[in-house]
């Protein structure tokens, strides 16, 4: 099965779990944040990519420039451990690391979450790639795909128990779109995946074939 039919499946049976009125409200915000432009205005192919330094779920810290010095990066950008589409979209990249590996590239994952939680992610998941905390979106911003959830959304997270004010140091209404560029060894972005709908993911199959296409 493709990521693209179980994050479908995903979202199909959200009314199983999360009530109606609850979807009503994810729906409408993201039907506005589609209208925003944000994804639009995002970095795309022949951007450079912004430098950043980011510390990993294992303590070190993580420098692109360092990254860049071995190869192309995919660097993909999740909203949390709280998100079961993102929790299947890093499974997915998961099975395809040995791919990614043997075309000489690294993959790495970002987040707004605090190293803690990118570490009990990556143990759960058995990550076999690094898991980069980007406190309050910074490095998102300079992507141009971090945003601000309204308050009637953030609300709704709290109520349904996603705690984000902790997991993500103080900054609860600031998340990424979901996105994943691949970055050439000069530091150009040669391809990007950005969607303002939190259901849709960057196919593995497209990453690779991406990484192909590299010059």
């Amino acid at each position: 099965m493709s990521l693209h039919d179980q994050l479908r499946a995903v979202h199909e049976n959200r009314s199983q779990s999360i009530p109606a009125e609850a979807i009503e409200v994810m729906d409408r915000n993201g039907r506005e944040l589609a209208a925003s432009g944000l994804a639009e205005r995002a970095l795309g192919v022949g951007a450079p990519a912004p430098r950043f330094t980011l510390p990993a779920a294992t303590g070190q810290c993580v420098a692109l420039d360092g990254l860049l010095a071995d190869g192309p990066v995919v660097l993909t950008f999740y909203r949390g451990a709280w998100c079961p589409f993102c929790n299947l979209a890093l499974r997915a990249l998961q099975e395809q690391h040995d791919a990614i590996t043997a075309r000489g590239a690294r993959l790495v994952a970002v987040s707004p979450q605090i190293p803690d939680e990118s570490l009990t992610l990556a143990e759960k998941e058995q990550l076999a790639f690094d898991v980069l905390s980007d406190i309050g979106s910074e490095v998102a911003a300079w992507f141009g795909i971090a945003f601000d959830l309204s308050d009637e959304l953030g609300t709704l997270y709290d109520q349904l128990g996603f705690d984000l004010k902790r997991v993500n140091a103080g900054h609860s209404r600031t998340l990424p779109l979901p996105a994943t560029f691949v970055i050439d060894r000069t530091g150009t972005i040669r391809w990007a995946f950005v969607q303002t709908d939190y259901t849709l993911r960057a196919e593995p199959a497209d990453i690779l074939a991406a990484l192909d296409a590299l010059d």
